[in-house]
């Protein structure tokens, strides 16, 4: 499985914000990745972000997923804004040799867990040998 997860802008983008106050992109997910037996497990720390807030597409072999944290909104004073708000996406490439139809996606505890299997036709499987031994041997010039 391929991964894209190097951005060499991300601390030029997070130092812009905490400067000018903005974000001229959207800001990444912090993941986790690793196999489990015969699938991939994904995870995105998603905290305080609304389930239906989560978008996940694929298209060829990449997998989009995008979600929304929102703002507060009424009569309130900001004391700290430590905490990213707005629309956050990331992208991964994903191998051939994965079951892209059947992944599935699950939210508690604001993670997100996706389990991604392997495709059957990558799996390991035994093949049989045959040996000399079985074979009838005929001779020649008798």
């Amino acid at each position: 499985m391929l991964l894209r997860t190097t951005d060499p802008f991300r601390d030029l983008d997070r130092l812009a914000q905490q400067v000018l106050g903005t974000a001229t992109r959207p800001a990444v997910m912090p993941m986790d990745a690793w196999r489990q037996g015969d699938q991939f497990v994904i995870e995105f720390d998603l905290p305080g972000v609304a389930p239906d807030s989560i978008d996940l597409d694929v298209e060829r072999n990449v997998l989009t997923v995008r979600a929304e944290r929102v703002g507060r909104n009424g009569d309130w004073e900001l004391l700290a804004s430590e905490r990213n708000r707005g629309m956050f996406s990331r992208q991964l490439v994903l191998g051939d040799n994965l079951d892209l139809d059947r992944i599935e996606a699950s939210y508690a505890d604001g993670v997100l867990r996706l389990l991604v299997p392997v495709a059957e036709r990558a799996r390991p499987r035994k093949i049989d040998v045959s040996h000399g031994g079985d074979q009838e041997r005929t001779a020649i010039g008798a």
